[in-house]
């Protein structure tokens, strides 16, 4: 097959870049032919139509001048570009399937209207809650809210949940609204929910229910082994607010003798320096952002992986990445984090924003090296037998040919 992936960022930026990436990697290695298709960026992997990329823009931090305001805002609702760019990406590569990643704001849906007339089978995964959120993460100025799920779009300007301004809150939730009158999504012949709970949320909200499939993430399980029950905690993720990692560094201070190691980067880091600095001086090292490979050599070294989310997780790389290296993992009971961890065989759950929670259960993987072998032993055997590569190569693979199938003459039933 000749498959094109869409997304917005087209370098390791996060989870849903390296999942595209990965799953690419995949499909040419079983002798596809794939291409990709996103927006103009200095950190993206070299690639063969940049050419007809929509040019680079940044949403954060927010233009004072109005007009470079409303220029952004035209382009989140409709990008012009991209679907020019699309169009003639699309007409010379002459793709079998289109899988659309996070295409929001710097694309827009634009890509996919470029699409729907190349007669190509049209999927996308969703990477978070933009479809019924206007903020993406489920999340009300730092607080849990789903308010949207049943009360619709217009609770979002009522709370003021985007940076607590009405301004902003009615813009996010504008742009849902005019994308679902257009129809904007219509022609995707299915959308992917890496979670049950992703998909429980969609279905409460009657977001195109009949065209939701859930399909697990996946790791590479093919990465260096935890060798005997590791040493010390780490995290590796995004350092912004609703990852927790604040609540980590308190919970370390209650634990005197150990060390954290945290790789990634974002808006946090800074205060996150400084509050390690005070809580727990000496005993914790900030990596920054690393490549796939040292983050690996990381994750074999340690006893225990954290994820102490305080918003709602869809189905976090990290904890897969954890499981693959043998390694066990204490997080929140959030979001799709419980349909990985089973509190016992390879891992604990603890309430979010709770230091003394989850300083105890780190501390039991501390104390107990055995624990955090066996542990590890059993959330490595779950990912070879729930999220290995090769299953979930065909389980995609599968549901392209079944799309395909029901859209070919012989599918489609004559009448008598």
């Amino acid at each position: 097959m000749r498959i094109l992936h869409v997304n917005k960022f087209l370098y390791r930026r996060g989870g849903a870049e390296g999942y595209l990436l990965d799953l690419a990697a995949l499909q040419r290695d079983a002798g596809h032919a794939v291409e990709f298709f996103g927006m103009d960026h200095p950190e993206n992997l070299p690639m063969r139509y940049s050419r007809h990329f929509p040019a680079h823009v940044e949403y954060e931090p927010t233009p004072a001048a109005v007009s470079a305001r409303l220029a952004l805002a035209g382009r989140m609702l409709w990008c012009r570009s991209a679907q020019r760019g699309m169009a003639a990406v699309v007409d010379d590569f002459a793709p079998d399937v289109i899988h659309f990643h996070n295409i929001y704001h710097h694309l827009s849906p634009s890509v996919i209207r470029a699409a729907t007339a190349s007669g190509a089978t049209l999927v996308m995964t969703l990477h978070d809650y933009k479809l019924v959120c206007p903020t993406y993460r489920f999340l009300d100025q730092g607080a849990i809210c789903t308010a949207c799920v049943h009360g619709g779009l217009r609770q979002a300007p009522l709370r003021r949940c985007k940076d607590g301004s009405l301004a902003a809150s009615a813009l996010a939730a504008f742009e849902v609204g005019a994308h679902r009158l257009a129809g904007a999504y219509a022609s995707l012949d299915a959308l992917v929910c890496p979670s049950r709970f992703l998909h429980g949320q969609l279905t409460a909200a009657g977001i195109h229910r009949d065209r939701l499939v859930h399909v697990d993430n996946f790791t590479s399980v093919d990465v260096p082994q935890r060798a005997g029950a590791g040493e010390g905690i780490v995290y590796a993720g995004r350092l912004s607010p609703e990852k927790g990692i604040d609540v980590l560094i308190r919970a370390l201070a209650r634990l005197p003798d150990a060390r954290l190691d945290i790789a990634g980067d974002g808006s946090s880091r800074a205060a996150l320096v400084d509050l390690a600095d005070a809580a727990a001086p000496g005993r914790i090292r900030f990596h920054g952002r690393l490549d796939t490979d040292r983050l690996r050599l990381l994750l074999a070294g340690a006893r225990v992986s954290v994820l102490p989310a305080r918003w709602l997780e869809n189905q976090p790389l990290a904890v897969l990445e954890s499981f693959a290296a043998g390694v066990p993992v204490v997080a929140s009971a959030l979001g799709g984090i419980p349909e990985l961890i089973e509190p016992g065989p390879c891992g604990a759950l603890v309430p979010p924003q709770d230091p003394a929670a989850l300083a105890a259960a780190l501390g039991d993987y501390l104390a107990d090296p055995d624990r955090a072998r066996v542990h590890g032993h059993a959330a490595r055997a779950r990912v070879l037998a729930q999220h290995a590569p090769a299953a979930h190569l065909r389980a995609i693979t599968a549901l392209y040919g079944d799309i395909r199938a029901t859209r070919s003459p012989a599918a489609v039933e004559t009448p008598a």
